[in-house]
């Protein structure tokens, strides 16, 4: 997957897809009007809320472009093979982020920088099939616009969409984060295979009342994160204890939240308000791959760390967390800092079995 830089994660999903749609078409190159089939496919932000609202459907579209563009051969493209009008709207769509003062670059603005080109492909289209800019932009404003929270929401919709029981509004999560037990529902996760006695291991600590954070320790690439999506669909599954049932596991992107930040305590408050929607909600355990990452993240001059605004809510209970990190990044980070390592219990994750690793 090809990351793009102050994006939102929904964003960067419906970048890569928009490559991917050009790619199925056997176009040689990637236009607004794949763009905006991204928007679609990505099917849980706001642009793809908004157009659905609209009767704009993924597959209404892509079949529109083949009324208009001739289909090929699938072909292998890159970033690199965007056309100028597209390199054009994704600087738009930042320039349109800047404007509203917001500290992402999220589905909204992508689509509102393809609406400002009215006489590319992308915008034909979707006039043709009924969905006019002007409206358009009108439904845009109302999604993002009702409150400040719901200005930085990059999934107020596409969380409801999604069809995960969530006990409160989470913008923060929506925009740095993925609902891996939304996922599982959806059945947009590939089955985890072995690591039954890991995920085993790890409901037990859930379930516990004290020290019942699991921090998964593990080199590279043995499957730490199979871990958390093996959970994720033990709870879609209801396969887990009373206690468990109806949570969500959702990724938290620490590097996202920290990107994009232009001035001091813009992280801290990012953070800070991942913490408290995660508290309201009250179904929310949160997965942190690379956990030590929090010892020093977002922190400048005067700032506190990530680590430092989590330590409350855990110590008090308030907060759920899965880590993910290696032995010699838990020794020297987390294991350093007594109040941290109080809140968690490692679970050793060792390389799969050749049969598992086969599979």
């Amino acid at each position: 997957m090809y990351r793009f830089k102050g994006f939102t994660e929904k964003a960067n999903t419906a970048l890569n897809l928009a490559i991917e749609a050009a790619q199925d078409l056997g176009h040689t190159y990637i236009g607004t009007e794949h763009l905006v089939l991204g928007l679609l496919r990505e099917g849980t932000g706001v642009a793809a809320s908004v157009l659905a609202a609209r009767g704009v459907t993924a597959a209404q579209y892509q079949e529109a472009i083949t009324q208009v563009e001739s289909t090929g051969e699938m072909s292998r493209l890159s970033p690199e093979d965007f056309t100028p009008r597209a390199k054009r709207a994704m600087e738009m769509a930042m320039s349109e982020a800047a404007a509203m003062q917001h500290g992402y670059v999220g589905t909204e603005h992508i689509l509102i920088a393809v609406l400002r080109d009215e006489s590319s492909v992308a915008v034909r289209l979707l006039a043709a099939l009924g969905a006019r800019p002007d409206e358009l932009y009108g439904d845009i404003a109302k999604a993002v616009g009702s409150s400040p929270a719901q200005t930085a929401a990059e999934g107020v919709r596409g969380g409801q969409k999604s069809g995960v029981k969530g006990g409160g509004k989470t913008p923060t999560l929506d925009q740095f984060g993925r609902d891996l037990t939304g996922m599982a529902k959806e059945g947009r996760m590939d089955p985890v295979i072995g690591r039954a006695n890991e995920i085993e291991r790890v409901i037990q600590i859930l379930s516990r009342r004290t020290k019942n954070n699991p921090c998964l320790i593990g080199e590279p690439g043995v499957g730490k994160t199979a871990i958390a999506e093996g959970l994720a669909q033990k709870i879609a599954a209801d396969e887990v204890p009373e206690l468990l049932r109806g949570k969500r596991v959702v990724t938290l992107d620490l590097t996202g939240m920290v990107a994009g930040t232009k001035y001091r305590g813009d992280f801290e408050e990012r953070i800070k308000n991942a913490v408290d929607e995660v508290i309201k909600a009250g179904d929310v355990i949160l997965f942190i791959d690379e956990i030590h990452t929090l010892i020093g993240a977002g922190a400048a001059e005067g700032a506190v760390d990530a680590a430092n605004i989590l330590k409350p809510s855990l110590a008090r209970g308030e907060l759920q967390v899965i880590g993910a990190t290696t032995l010699d990044e838990y020794r020297k980070h987390i294991e350093k800092d007594a109040a941290l390592e109080r809140r968690f219990q490692p679970v050793t994750v060792g390389e799969p079995t050749a049969e598992e690793a086969v599979l």
